[in-house]
């Protein structure tokens, strides 16, 4: 487990809990009794580490390993879950983007100010912010 935490740069105690949560199924035992973790695993891990990174819920996660489980017959369940997903996260990169925006527009009000040592008018402070024009 060790070495496949370090594989993953994970603890152990994130991929015991990944185990538990029954993330990480199939995982087999040597004679020692060490878990021996195939490279599915990794890629299954990594995959899963990703999805939970961008707000999959644990539900969604396990219901998809237990869809991989059950094999081919599966995939246009798996799709499904995936597009459902990939919408949601493209709807939180449009309200990113928006913040950013807002950020990007702050801080030109405040650039102004400090460059010409006075507040710029009310109306500037929520203005869309100039930006440079990007090379293609």
């Amino acid at each position: 487990m060790g070495r496949f935490a370090k594989l993953v740069d994970r603890s152990v105690h994130t991929i015991r809990w990944y185990e538990a949560q029954g993330l990480l199924p199939r995982v087999d035992r040597d004679a020692g009794g060490r878990r021996v973790y195939e490279p599915g695993h990794l890629e299954h891990f990594l995959f899963l580490d990703r999805m939970r990174r961008t707000g999959m819920s644990i539900a969604d996660m396990r219901r998809l390993t237990e869809l991989s489980m059950e094999g081919w017959r599966t995939l246009e369940a798996r799709m499904a879950m995936l597009r459902e997903h990939r919408a949601e996260i493209e709807a939180q990169i449009r309200e990113l983007t928006g913040a950013l925006e807002q950020i990007d527009a702050k801080t030109a009000f405040y650039e102004d100010w400090v460059r010409n040592k006075r507040r710029p008018p009310k109306e500037a402070e929520h203005a869309p912010a100039r930006r440079a024009p990007t090379r293609a």
